[in-house]
């Protein structure tokens, strides 16, 4: 996900049209968390992950809805941030904005190792540590070198991406309808796949959510709107146009490979086109996974610097932090404290490399679940929605509180778990900390 920098909203040249939103929403979407972490939702449902994947769309389209109308109601620089601020005072706008960023890193070192895992399909005798330090290297060298670019080259981004999953449906179609080099589709059988149950969608329902993670990305762009109130409008076609390419392309994969020969360091999509006999298509997959993956990386690394600069500003981070250096005005001082927590991926790659992306991907995607439910709270409490609204929230919260508390139902997923109950507990311990020396200082 990316957070990228403002433009002036006063100049009509830099506004946006609802569907350049939409085409900005689905470059900053569809990336690892659906190219690599599918495999685990896949891994842990089985076919059932195609109807919980319709069951996360439902929900984000719910929690996208109740933050676009808050855009449309009060168009504000901080979005959600704002909005919780409003709704619970700025202590809770304080601890959303430190829970985003918490959400962001970890979503970064998850996107960070899914390159790396993708390049040693390549290069499988470096180690995972190695390649993560090169694309973190890489990254920031891109920033600090200019980021005018970013913008453009996730548009660019969306547009191949979206090309080489529709290309990945046409070939994996025509391979099912006639066959390719004898292989035959549906090779596991029915039963084995549908093994997992309903337990195997509760425990996958977390990684189907992933993939969606982003919307709250459009909330930040959404005042760069010609009209704010066609924020919704961008908003449904992005996530239409997503969960068509989701739904399709899994389901069309889980008709080439069986359980066993998944694993979560393997795409569904790279695995299904090896097992077609299709080795040119696999390496051309695999590089595109990589260049999109990093061009999502150097964005999301500079956007959630921004997001650091923005808390500064906002007297909720020390203000050393919004200083920015050079000519070309970088935030170098947040620069800095993000790559430290690059670091920690790094190591993180280097003591448990089997492990690290379902981990990352399961605290991740936890602390963000969080922030959509306090996007929701806020929306119930600012805006008080009619019946529809509100079931419609409710819905959102109670999918969104069903995949939080999938992963306890296995050994795998709890450390994930109680990594971001962790998180949660230090900002809230913080947030009480700077509430309570804050009233020390008010004069009575």
């Amino acid at each position: 996900m990316v957070t990228l920098r403002h433009t002036n909203s006063d100049n009509n040249t830099n506004k946006l049209s609802w569907w350049q939103l939409a085409l900005f929403g689905i470059g900053c979407t569809i990336g690892t968390g659906f190219f690599l972490g599918s495999s685990i939702a896949i891994q842990k449902s089985g076919f059932v992950v195609v109807f919980i994947f319709l069951l996360a769309a439902l929900a984000t389209l719910f929690v996208y809805e109740a933050l676009a109308q808050m855009t449309a109601a009060n168009p504000e620089k901080g979005s959600f941030r704002n909005y919780v601020r409003e709704a619970y005072g700025r202590w809770a706008g304080f601890g959303v904005g430190w829970l985003y960023w918490s959400s962001e890193m970890l979503i970064l070192g998850s996107s960070l190792t899914a390159i790396g895992i993708f390049t040693q399909f390549w290069l499988p005798n470096l180690p995972l540590w190695l390649l993560t330090a090169f694309y973190s290297f890489l990254a920031l060298l891109v920033i600090i070198l200019g980021s005018k670019g970013i913008n453009k080259t996730e548009n660019i981004c969306a547009i191949v991406k979206m090309g080489a999953v529709f290309l990945f449906i046409a070939i994996a179609g025509i391979a099912f309808i006639k066959g390719t080099h004898g292989i035959n589709a549906i090779q596991g059988s029915t039963a084995h796949w549908i093994g997992s149950g309903w337990t195997g969608a509760w425990k996958g329902l977390l990684y189907a959510f992933y993939a969606f993670s982003g919307i709250e990305v459009m909330g930040f762009m959404a005042i760069h709107l010609r009209n704010p109130k066609e924020a919704y409008k961008a908003g449904r076609l992005m996530l239409l146009t997503i969960t068509v390419l989701y739904v399709l392309s899994i389901s069309l994969a889980l008709l080439f490979i069986t359980k066993e020969q998944l694993t979560s360091d393997k795409s569904p999509l790279l695995l299904s086109l090896g097992i077609m006999g299709l080795p040119v298509l696999v390496h051309m997959m695999n590089g595109v996974l990589i260049i999109a993956g990093f061009s999502i990386l150097v964005a999301s690394l500079y956007g959630v610097s921004t997001m650091l600069v923005a808390l500064a500003e906002g007297g909720d981070a020390p203000p050393w932090l919004a200083d920015r250096k050079g000519k070309k005005q970088l935030p170098l001082y947040a620069l800095g404290v993000n790559t430290m927590g690059l670091c920690v991926s790094i190591v993180l790659a280097l003591v448990m490399p089997s492990h690290i992306f379902e981990h990352m991907t399961t605290a991740g995607g936890l602390v963000l679940l969080y922030t959509w439910l306090l996007i929701v709270a806020s929306y119930l409490k600012q805006l008080r929605p009619n019946l529809s609204g509100q079931l419609k929230s409710w819905t959102a919260i109670l999918l969104i509180m069903a995949a939080a508390t999938g992963p306890l139902l296995e050994i795998s997923g709890r450390p994930g778990f109680w990594t971001s109950l962790l998180i949660v507990m230090v900002i809230v311990i913080i947030t009480l900390w700077m509430k309570h020396k804050s009233a020390r200082r008010e004069p009575a």
